[in-house]
């Protein structure tokens, strides 16, 4: 249970679920609701096969590069800080596609990559299956929170008008910087557990 509970906080925290839900409603807006609702169902499949796929395999995919997991703990921790330190410090603004391009598969990018299963989250992902493997535990905990952030991820995503009416942007704002906070202390556990690992 502490597994699940440990894992849970941490993709929700870098998944932030709420929080891209009201990027998506930017960029699914003026958009049918059928298309809102196939890209929301395809893009959070994705990002679902795509980090059970990074934390049963991302390791030996490490191991052929010659990267040792203590290595990669350091740098994982200091990319997921560097998203913390984005999520508190970075000034309010409501990111949408106004540049002028038009995406007809929203899925891929900007919604899997790098919104909900971006850098961050795939690091995460090694770094927390590396561990289960390290202490030999079930994987089924992490893989079940895994299954309910991206759950409540979608759900987000198909309620999204109606969540960004009921939220709004300052409160969004002020819960991504508590989060952020959090986020920050898991990576610095990462980068202490790397360097002590190095050191042995």
């Amino acid at each position: 249970m502490d597994s699940f509970i440990n894992a849970f906080i941490a993709y929700f925290v870098i998944v932030d679920p709420i929080g891209a839900s009201l990027i998506f409603t930017a960029l699914t807006r003026g958009k049918t609701v059928s298309y809102s609702r196939k890209m929301a169902i395809r893009s959070v499949l994705l990002s679902t096969l795509l980090v059970l796929c990074f934390g049963f395999w991302g390791v030996a995919l490490l191991g052929s590069l010659g990267i040792e997991m203590e290595s990669f703990k350091i740098a994982g921790g200091l990319l997921i800080f560097h998203a913390a330190f984005g999520m508190i410090t970075k000034p309010d603004k409501q990111e949408t596609n106004d540049g002028g391009e038009e995406f007809e598969d929203i899925s891929v990018y900007p919604l899997s990559i790098p919104l909900i299963a971006g850098p961050g989250c795939l690091t995460l992902t090694i770094l927390l299956f590396s561990g289960i493997r390290e202490q030999e535990q079930s994987f089924m905990p992490v893989v079940a929170a895994v299954l309910c952030v991206y759950a409540i991820t979608m759900i987000c995503f198909l309620f999204a008008q109606p969540l960004f009416r009921l939220v709004g942007e300052t409160a969004n704002n002020v819960f991504k910087r508590l989060l952020g906070v959090l986020l920050a202390s898991l990576a610095i556990q990462f980068i202490a557990d790397g360097v002590k690992g190095l050191m042995q």
